[in-house]
């Protein structure tokens, strides 16, 4: 298990490289500069400041810069927010992005799996055609369209929720937020859950112990569901890490101060070093939640094994 964890992260090294690279000169490519303006700086301030950055350097240099300071762990400075690094700005960012993303995840775990495995048991009832209805509307709603309905019902016309700020992460401004975020999530989960324990229960295995007689709540429970879960296991590691690095619209919307806020005025104000920030942030927390969704697959079927 150890060697197999080495290897996973070591073959990492070249997949975050690659994704730093082509996020840095897009960056660079794209119209306007962080020094941009609707007022034009003088052209000796502009100057001073592009040197003060390493701007005014060859863009290769400052690709190989970057590289030697993120070895060093090293984010850089935002060019938009005054005496902030991006490391600080991430770090102030995260425990908002990190406690909304897991609620949402936990609710869609919650919610999701069991009525999938509900419309996989009621096949083709009315059971099965009511959560599968509703889970390809959840899909085909945007939460920029599910958001401003929830604050507009439960917090402007029922008064019951408050419809924006964060105030330490108190549970009335985490009910709307977390609902909108975790929907879609319910929606995929239990759609993949219902998916995959069909197939489960057609199984040889399963129409053994159906056969000795095994009662069909235990034989769900005890013998279909982990199996049932590697698809759910499979999504979680890029699902967990797209809802806590933050929902930019939700986010928005509700006034939480997360990482997505962040990554948004990054890229409108050309702040580079903050987008870049965010993004090997990003990449690096994809890369380190699929190698433990690969880990977890061994505990969830005794038939995968790792070799040594």
């Amino acid at each position: 298990m150890f060697a197999y964890t080495a290897r996973r992260l070591l073959q990492a090294i070249p997949t975050l490289l690659i994704v730093i690279t082509i996020s840095f000169f897009l960056m660079r490519v794209a119209p306007g500069g962080p020094f941009d303006g609707e007022r034009r700086l003088p052209e000796e301030i502009e100057q001073n400041l592009r040197a003060a950055y390493n701007l005014d350097q060859p863009l290769p240099m400052q690709y190989l810069n970057y590289l030697w300071d993120l070895l060093h762990g090293d984010l850089g400075p935002s060019f938009k927010y005054q005496d902030f690094t991006v490391t600080e700005l991430i770090l102030q960012g995260l425990p908002a992005s990190l406690e909304l993303g897991l609620w949402a995840i936990g609710l869609a775990l919650l919610v999701g799996i069991p009525i999938g495995c509900l419309a996989a048991v009621r096949r083709n009832g009315w059971v099965d055609h009511a959560v599968m209805a509703t889970a390809m509307t959840g899909i085909a709603i945007p939460n920029f369209v599910i958001a401003p309905v929830l604050a507009l019902v439960f917090g402007v016309m029922l008064g019951w929720l408050p419809v924006a700020g964060w105030n330490e992460g108190a549970w009335p401004n985490l009910i709307l937020p977390v609902i909108a975020l975790g929907l879609q999530q319910i929606a995929y989960i239990a759609r993949m859950t219902r998916g995959s324990m069909i197939e489960v229960l057609g199984s040889q295995f399963i129409r053994t112990a159906r056969a000795k007689g095994l009662a069909e709540t235990r034989l769900i429970v005890k013998h279909a569901l982990r199996p049932s879960l590697l698809p759910v296991v499979s999504y979680l590691g890029p699902a967990i890490a797209a809802v806590v690095t933050g929902s930019v619209v939700i986010e928005q919307i509700f006034g939480i101060p997360g990482i997505g806020r962040y990554f948004v005025q990054g890229a409108l104000n050309r702040d580079y070093t903050l987008v870049m920030g965010t993004v090997v942030f990003y990449g690096a927390l994809i890369m380190v939640l699929n190698l433990l969704v690969d880990l977890v697959y061994g505990w969830l079927d005794p038939q995968i094994r790792y070799d040594d």
